[in-house]
């Protein structure tokens, strides 16, 4: 003991100061990351002297540390986009001062992009093809080797049996080059540039553009036309060459230091061709963009720089960028976009705004999490109190007015974001600059907006709130309260069929009657469904479940954790009474009846109800569309129901196709450790050989379960369709014969919660298009309705 302690102390030194020697270049080369992302902050000195600097700490540090110097400059150039043109100077200085470098930087960005496309990264890839683009104006790359890559990269166009999306992600990346490096590419390239420019032309006017409809926030193209992106890039572009590429809005720290740079030697870049098409690439979707202000929206300052205008795409581009570096950290993305370079020279706010509710309305899911949006619009109203929240009340007004036209999936996240937002300012708004909206039908888009605000607001607060912080006008719209509605309740409801077993099942429970007591009482409650002289088996009793469900939620609706118990610990018998179909959909009949005040109770209790098995989702989606829940069919709360059934039942078919892949990877690693190792031990061979018996049992019990699971799904879709369908086709009849307008409230209602539908929950639903096709979305089917399942495919195409 005493020698090993002796041996101990005695190497103590030596450790210290191995341990000493080998964190120091980790401290370096932390600190080498700290200085490279850090630079162009905030800080007392000019970008320039900054980068001149940091270019010389790195050229004295590249015999040690270049390795660790080029993965971090690739990486910001792939996650800093907002910084492009400062670190693509810096590598300018760097290649000027070590050619070999720069070599090096560009064969590893290469690599990189190879990477990106084959991991189906398209985002980073245009990053990377843009930082790429931009080391031309900084004597990195060579013009006509860049021109090369921009022509494999439209050659794509003239693939056959691709998908658009492929073609169109391929142009997308090079015009959203060129406001960076068009004019160097134009001084030295024009014709090569005019050809490929045509050549994008020709392709941007035969793409099929059927899914626009299906991604634009508005309908209507007043007072500012929702364009498709490249169209609206390529008139940017246009604009752009008719200007002689002249743009002011990009920060270009390299003409600071041109006389250094020009001496430069450049690269070629080796050649890139694009990689081929595979079936499981998932090209990025087209999207819409999202106009919400123009010049005459900011009267005071700097005008805003009209849609077409270069200018509006490098900004937007920035912001999104800026968005996506931060988006986990709310204060620091707020004061990052505040501190937007050149924001003396625009309304910033303004392009804020505009930026952050077009990611929030963003088809057919935002970029991240709704509420991400809120929090940071909150955050810009602490930063900025004396402007942005003016701004942003302009917005929702302008937001509010433009409401019939509106896409029915943004209405609902512009509901979730403006109660929530109204919750952290007490419920503060000029609620009579609204009152337009009391003299409408309550159907139509601008009452309803308002009511379903006021049931949201009512969630994050309480009902008597709601019912002070409104005029007294709006009496119509404010929600009701949320009491239990229990038709038991006293003597008055004693000619009740169900009244005496209600009486007695309510004592039971009280009294902690065991299951098979309760159950023993139901038996003796008459069924309305059969006659007396009827002896014919038991036929479903809805009489049974009204009278127990109605009397166990009344005792446990004192809050959602009383529900939830109750549920739970009466799940035997509830199980029990909805054996049959018709018992699933009276058990949810009963639960509306009993809440139809709480719409929030009704979802939570739905969600447990599929949770626990009582019942599945196909009645649930059956129920919603039912005719017991026709007058409540434009609520928000249905479809909030309808999609978190669909996502339930995608996480049970996901759970069980994973426990399959782990079973089939655990078998894999079996059989080859029994070829290893065959031979060495016949008991061995023998326990492993029973293994893996169970094992493929247990596969083959798995793929039982996920082909049962896919079909339940399937089945699930096929219900919310042929519903869907049964719905429209009824109204267009209905309408044709009465010679009515088609496009009532209702209707667009209903069509946009149909697209909603498609649009959520796309990546499953593509599995089975097949069979929609086949049974549902048939050509005989009307048009109307066809024309939404087809703006669906082409998403795709």
């Amino acid at each position: 003991m005493s020698r090993r302690r002796h041996s101990d102390s005695e190497n103590e030194g030596g450790q210290a100061h191995k341990r000493r020697r080998t964190s120091e270049p980790i401290e370096i080369e932390d600190r080498l990351e700290s200085l490279i992302c850090r630079v162009g902050e905030k800080s007392t000195s000019s970008l320039e002297s900054n980068l001149e600097g940091l270019a010389g700490v790195l050229e004295a540090d590249l015999p040690n540390y270049k390795n660790k110097i080029l993965r971090i400059l690739c990486a910001v150039a792939r996650l800093l986009p907002e910084k492009l043109t400062v670190y693509t100077t810096l590598v300018g200085l760097l290649n000027a001062r070590n050619y070999n470098f720069g070599g090096e930087f560009v064969e590893a960005m290469i690599r990189q992009l190879k990477e990106t496309l084959k991991n189906n990264l398209y985002n980073e890839a245009v990053y990377l093809v843009r930082f790429l683009s931009d080391l031309v104006n900084c004597h990195v790359i060579a013009a006509p080797s860049m021109v090369a890559m921009f022509e494999n990269f439209v050659s794509v166009t003239q693939e056959e049996d691709v998908p658009q999306v492929r073609s169109d992600w391929f142009v997308y990346v090079v015009l959203s080059c060129l406001p960076w490096v068009g004019k160097e590419l134009y001084e030295k390239k024009d014709v090569e540039m005019d050809r490929l420019l045509s050549q994008i032309e020709g392709y941007l006017k035969r793409r099929v553009k059927t899914h626009v409809p299906m991604l634009q926030v508005w309908t209507a193209e007043k007072p500012h036309p929702q364009e498709e992106y490249l169209d609206c890039l390529w008139a940017q572009i246009q604009k752009l060459k008719k200007d002689r590429w002249q743009e002011r809005h990009i920060l270009r720290p390299y003409i600071a230091f041109d006389s250094v740079l020009c001496e430069a030697l450049q690269h070629n870049l080796p050649p890139f061709t694009p990689p081929g098409h595979m079936p499981d690439a998932q090209y990025p979707m087209p999207r819409v963009v999202f106009r919400m202000f123009d010049y005459t929206d900011a009267p005071e300052g700097p005008v805003m720089p009209g849609s077409h205008s270069v200018e509006r795409f490098v900004i937007e581009e920035n912001l999104h960028c800026i968005i996506k570096t931060h988006w986990r950290e709310r204060k620091t993305c707020a004061a990052q976009l505040l501190s937007y370079p050149g924001k003396n020279k625009i309304p910033l706010n303004y392009h804020i705004v505009e930026v952050i509710f077009g990611e929030l309305f963003q088809l057919p899911s935002p970029p991240h999490i709704d509420v991400m949006y809120t929090t940071l619009l909150i955050e810009l109203c602490k930063l900025q109190p004396g402007s942005l929240p003016q701004v942003l009340a302009q917005a929702t007004e302008m937001l509010y007015m433009r409401l019939d036209t509106m896409n029915t999936s943004c209405v609902d996240r512009l509901i979730n974001w403006f109660s929530h937002h109204l919750s952290n300012f007490q419920f503060r708004w000029s609620w009579d600059d609204w009152s337009d909206c009391l003299a409408m039908d309550l159907e139509k888009p601008k009452p309803k907006f308002v009511k379903e605000v006021l049931e949201k607001s009512m969630r994050l607060s309480y009902h008597q709130r709601i019912v002070d912080i409104v005029p007294p006008t709006f009496s119509a719209l404010i929600p009701a309260e949320p009491i239990f509605t229990y038709k038991y309740e006293d003597e008055s409801a004693s000619s009740l069929p169900g009244y005496p077993a209600s009486v007695t099942v309510g004592n039971a429970i009280k009294n902690r009657a065991s299951n098979e007591e309760i159950l023993t009482i139901l038996k003796e409650v008459p069924n309305p469904n059969q006659e007396d002289d009827d002896d014919e088996g038991e036929s479903f009793n809805p009489l049974k479940v009204d009278v127990f469900l109605q009397t166990l939620l009344h005792l446990a609706a004192k809050s959602f954790s009383h529900s939830f118990s109750a549920l739970g610990k009466f799940h035997e018998i509830l199980k029990a009474l909805t054996e049959s179909d018709e018992g699933k959909l009276h058990i949810l009949k009963v639960v509306y009846d009993v809440w139809r005040n709480h719409p929030q109770m009704i979802a939570v209790l739905v969600d447990k109800m599929i949770r626990t098995q009582i019942v599945d989702c196909a009645a649930v989606a059956n129920w919603l569309f039912s005719q017991d829940m026709a007058h409540e069919f434009t609520r928000l709360f249905i479809w909030e129901i309808l999609h978190s059934t669909i996502r339930k039942m995608d996480k049970h078919v996901q759970k069980i196709q994973q426990e399959l892949e782990e079973a089939k990877d655990k078998l894999e690693k079996q059989q080859h450790k029994r070829q290893k190792d065959s031979g060495d031990d016949e008991d061995m061979d023998k326990n492993s050989e029973d293994e893996e018996g169970q094992l493929e049992e247990q596969i083959e019990r798995l793929q039982e379960k996920v082909e049962s699971a896919q079909s339940e799904q399937k089945n699930l879709f096929l219900v919310i369709f042929q519903r869907f369908i049964m719905l429209l086709t009824e109204h267009l009849v209905r309408c044709e014969t009465g010679s009515i307008d088609i496009t009532t409230p209702w209707y667009k209602n209903c069509v946009g919660r149909l697209q909603q539908v498609f649009l959520m929950h796309h990546v499953t639903i593509q599995q089975y298009m097949g069979t929609l096709e086949n049974l549902l979305f048939t050509a005989e089917l009307d048009h109307h309705i066809l024309a939404v399942y087809q703006q669906f495919c082409a998403l795709q195409l």
